[in-house]
């Protein structure tokens, strides 16, 4: 197993996407509680989108649009300072594209928080191609607000772990966990048709190998307690014939589902897996999407 990790993890900045819908208030509610937590600032963004609509539109329509946008950035950091007085919040309203307004905000080490869906400027950031484009090609985590904002704490933390490459973004986990006060959960499925006609059919050999990865999801449960003594994880490997069914299913009893990014070029760029898309579709509560290599190493590069 790698020995080149930090010790742990930095939860940097936390940038939100609003609009005027009640998913984009929950966001922004959802980014506000995750920086009190990090001790962190909070940055709503709105974009407006007026460089793409400048040719077909009149300028009073224009000027009518860039108001509309300046209200709801002020009615949605007003909402958050009411619950979180002390929380550092800064509000950004862009004139241009929306992702382009989310990822300069962000930064290198910022979060990203998007609802689960929309209606204007930041409509399609989660069910549409725009929202699996922020995901699926941002250089730092996204987190995809989804469940019910009233659902009681369950306090755990699930990481979706595939194998021990994941071990650089399962501090990211861990981190989350430690700052909710919160167990950390790994959770391996094993997908018994995935080795049906290639090397094996044979049970026996199948339950080899789910007894292979139990160890090597217990390894890393050990490598996360050295960098967080104090946090309780545990390790499970579930078989089954659908991972993202299982995954989607043990969103239901956890407050912050964190995977890691595995991109797959389609054309000239890149998407989500389908385990992925099925989480931003359909999961119970938060899903946090860590890119390849985001909490690989340490500042000094060790």
């Amino acid at each position: 197993m790698t020995s080149d990790l930090p010790d742990s993890a930095e939860l940097g900045a936390v940038v939100v996407g609003v609009d005027a819908s009640p998913p984009a208030r929950a966001a922004a509610l959802w980014a506000a509680a995750e920086a009190d937590l990090r001790g962190e600032p909070l940055t709503i963004v709105h974009a407006a989108d007026l460089e793409g609509r400048s040719v077909l539109t009149s300028a009073e329509t224009l000027q009518a649009l860039w108001d509309a946008a300046s209200d709801v950035l002020a009615e949605t950091a007003d909402a958050v300072r009411e619950k979180y007085p002390d929380l550092n919040v800064t509000k950004e309203l862009s004139r241009g594209d929306a992702v382009a307004g989310l990822h300069a905000a962000a930064g290198d080490e910022g979060t990203i928080v998007v609802g689960s869906r929309g209606l204007g400027g930041f409509a399609s950031l989660t069910l549409g191609s725009v929202g699996l484009g922020v995901a699926a090609r941002t250089e730092v985590p996204v987190v995809v607000v989804r469940g019910e904002s009233d659902r009681a704490a369950t306090g755990v933390v699930t990481a979706a772990v595939h194998g021990t490459s994941d071990l650089d973004w399962l501090l990211i986990a861990a981190a989350e966990a430690h700052i909710r006060n919160a167990s950390l959960r790994l959770l391996t499925v094993s997908n018994v048709l995935a080795y049906v006609g290639r090397f094996t059919t044979m049970l026996d050999s199948v339950g080899e190998i789910t007894e292979e990865k139990v160890h090597e999801t217990a390894a890393m449960a050990d490598r996360i307690r050295k960098s967080y003594p104090g946090l309780t994880v545990t390790h499970d490997v579930e078989t089954g014939t659908s991972v993202p069914g299982i995954l989607v299913e043990a969103t239901s009893i956890t407050d912050l589902l964190v995977m890691g990014a595995r991109h797959r070029v389609i054309g000239g760029g890149s998407a989500l897996g389908r385990v992925a898309h099925a989480l931003l579709h359909h999961g119970h509560c938060p899903v946090q999407i860590v890119p390849p290599g985001y909490a690989a190493t340490d500042d000094d590069g060790s």
